[in-house]
């Protein structure tokens, strides 16, 4: 009998290594009869849905090679000729995002996102509360023009330099009893020590001695702290199932020049992850702090994201099909959508940071957001001195650093002024209308940035002007602000086609006649509201996209639910955009998205706390979204009628 079940437990251990591999084979074959037994261009489309949806939910292969399967499996089908099907893997959207990647290359590589991050931070000063608050919002800024992971990676190097200097900060002070008294600002501490007596002045000296020896304990375990971070994160990445390398500070100026070091992150599997030691910790309230600190910057991550078509890829993926679908439509672009994001944005931000505050921080306010300087504590002010010291490192602005802030807004401006809406944009100014898209801005200046030289011009000193640059640069006075490798290094290729493989699909299901059928399915629905329909979508592209990818999630449900809004004479953007905007409220575990396990991966937090923070997030977002829908979005995009040009199209489709 145990020579049978070591042999059954032996079979299954195989069998789970190959689970993958049996997907892959057993899916397709399985499904085979639904198009040989029904030979109709719905029921071949709807083959080549499911199994191109079954391979991105469960990852059986990498979700770049599952959005190429209707690439090969609508010709042999004979839903969609080759041709047409390659057509719809570079889109208008593939152009703008190349265009974005152009800029941010060329604010990764001038350091100019750690100046913006390191500034907000300065600002916000080194209260928990308000530490949180500044990180959160310069996180959200960043992550409006980056894609979320490249936020992530970013952001998070420099809130866990700021948490351990708090960590080797404690463990002086648990030396010292008078831990929890408040510290004097030192332009105070001359005039208090000048105001006392003999005896007064004889207590200053060797409560100065004190701290001179604390302050001397603090640097001579500088080392060991950083010591200490590096085995903890290789020690928590092996034990969640990651691959994290840290960066020695001489490696990070040796080979990557002052670039943002790269952080090889492999997205973990769902399990029991191993605390770290309490004695890392000096207190629990410190703990609290990591944990908070943490998961704000993930959550601030998928905020900012939401708030503009380029801040993350299921905007562009939503943006495209919808133009696609609804060519008549002209309600969606850089202007309309930032105006109805950027409320639920900052509301989304509030609430967030008040909801991690108190499962964190508690209920103290006064404590922990308190800007007078009176009330700053000793480890505080040395948290405070080692954010300035990281900006000071930075040196003084640089002309790179100019060229690239200028582009910034300038793209910026000319994606609001295009078509605002209240008044005639600057694509008037042409004869022909409708050539002009978001896209010709942004790949506009992204060659720019492969032009312009990375030195001021007619500067006699080249190390005033670009500090940064590598040998190449530094031999070729003319070097770009970007090379090629800088923006391959970014370009999200998997995502590009991914988002390809969504166009395909949707392309499929509009001519084969699957969409129409899909909705004539759901009429049984036609008695509920309009919200009601709207917030069943929100929950359930909720639900499913905390298991499966962003954009696979939404690439699957978009085509349903534009065939259900128009089969209920719902304006369909009532349900597309709540249903964007939920998909990236997949935060609940490390498998989620990949900022998820960027930040779980530094070891202050367990899937403890992502699940009971982030369900409370994900409730935030669905209903600050409902709010803005049923509000500010009725007269932005006019939802009280069903639209002209859904009308048009339905009746087309049934056709």
């Amino acid at each position: 009998m145990r020579l049978e079940a070591a042999a059954r437990m032996d079979l299954f251990r195989k069998l789970w290594k190959a689970r993958k591999l049996i997907v892959v084979v057993f899916i397709p074959l399985s499904l085979l009869p639904l198009p040989l037994i029904h030979p109709t261009s719905e029921a071949c489309c709807a083959y080549v849905l499911i199994v191109t949806a079954v391979y991105w939910v469960s990852e059986a292969v990498p979700l770049g090679a599952a959005a190429l399967v209707p690439a090969f499996l609508y010709p042999l089908f004979g839903v969609l000729k080759s041709s047409e099907v390659a057509a719809e893997y570079c889109k208008d959207t593939t152009l703008l995002l190349m265009g974005v990647i152009c800029l941010a290359a060329s604010i990764e590589k001038w350091n100019l996102h750690k100046r913006i991050a390191l500034r907000m931070v300065m600002i916000a000063g080194a209260k928990p509360g308000m530490l949180v608050l500044g990180f959160m919002c310069c996180t959200v800024f960043l992550s409006m023009w980056l894609s979320n992971t490249s936020t992530t990676a970013m952001v998070m190097p420099i809130a866990e330099a700021v948490l351990q200097q708090l960590i080797c900060t404690g463990l002086v002070d648990s030396h010292d009893e008078n831990d929890s008294e408040t510290a004097e600002p030192p332009e105070d501490e001359g005039s208090a020590s000048g105001s006392v007596t003999t005896g007064g002045e004889a207590f200053s000296d060797k409560e100065d001695d004190l701290k001179k020896n604390q302050l001397e304990l603090l640097y001579r375990n500088d080392s060991d702290c950083t010591a200490r971070l590096g085995s903890a994160l290789s020690e928590t990445g092996e034990a969640n199932g990651l691959s994290l390398k840290p960066i020695s500070t001489q490696d990070y100026t040796k080979h990557t020049n002052g670039h943002m070091a790269q952080v090889e992150v492999v997205i973990p599997n769902v399990k029991r992850v191993r605390a770290r030691r309490d004695s890392q910790y000096p207190t629990k309230k410190d703990h609290m702090i990591c944990k908070c600190l943490s998961l704000s910057i993930t959550y601030a991550a998928t905020i900012g994201g939401l708030i503009t078509i380029t801040g993350t890829s299921t905007n562009l993926i939503f943006a495209e099909q919808f133009n696609t679908r609804y060519p008549e439509a002209k309600v969606i672009n850089f202007g309309t959508w930032f105006i109805f994001s950027f409320p639920i944005a900052i509301i989304m931000l509030i609430l967030t940071w008040l909801w991690l505050h108190f499962l964190f921080l508690g209920c103290n306010f006064r404590e922990t957001c308190s800007l007078s300087k009176k009330r700053k504590t000793r480890r505080e002010m040395l948290s405070e001195r080692r954010i300035h010291e990281e900006y000071a490192k930075l040196g003084p602005i640089s002309y790179p650093e100019v060229v690239t802030g200028v582009f910034f807004i300038l793209m910026t401006l000319l994606w609001f002024t295009r078509e605002p809406g209240f008044v005639p944009g600057w694509t008037s100014l042409f004869e022909k209308k409708g050539y002009r898209t978001d896209a010709t801005v942004s790949v506009l200046l992204g060659f720019l940035l492969f032009l312009i030289p990375a030195r001021r011009p007619f500067s006699s000193s080249s190390s005033s002007s670009c500090k940064d640059t590598d040998d190449n640069s530094e031999a070729d006075p003319l070097a770009p602000m970007i090379t090629w490798k800088d923006f391959q290094k970014l370009m999200p290729w998997e995502i590009v086609i991914l988002v390809g493989g969504g166009y395909a699909l949707a392309a499929g299901c509009k001519v084969s006649g699957l969409s129409v059928w899909i909705g004539r399915q759901l009429e049984p629905m036609s008695g509920l509201p309009p919200w009601a329909v709207t917030l069943l979508a929100c929950l359930l592209v909720s639900a499913v996209t905390e298991f499966a990818s962003n954009p696979a999630t939404l690439t699957v449900f978009l085509p349903i639910l534009s065939a259900l809004s128009e089969t209920l004479h719902i304006n369909p953007l009532h349900t597309l955009i709540p249903s964007t905007m939920c998909v990236s409220f997949g935060v609940m575990l490390p498998v989620g998205n990949p900022p998820n396990a960027i930040v779980f991966s530094y070891g202050h937090v367990q899937i403890s706390d992502m699940v009971k923070a982030g369900f409370g997030v994900n409730l935030i977002g669905v209903a600050v979204v409902m709010l803005a829908i049923t509000t500010w979005g009725v007269p932005l995009f006019n939802l009280t009628e069903f639209p002209a040009w859904a009308v048009a199209r339905n009746v087309t489709g049934s056709l």
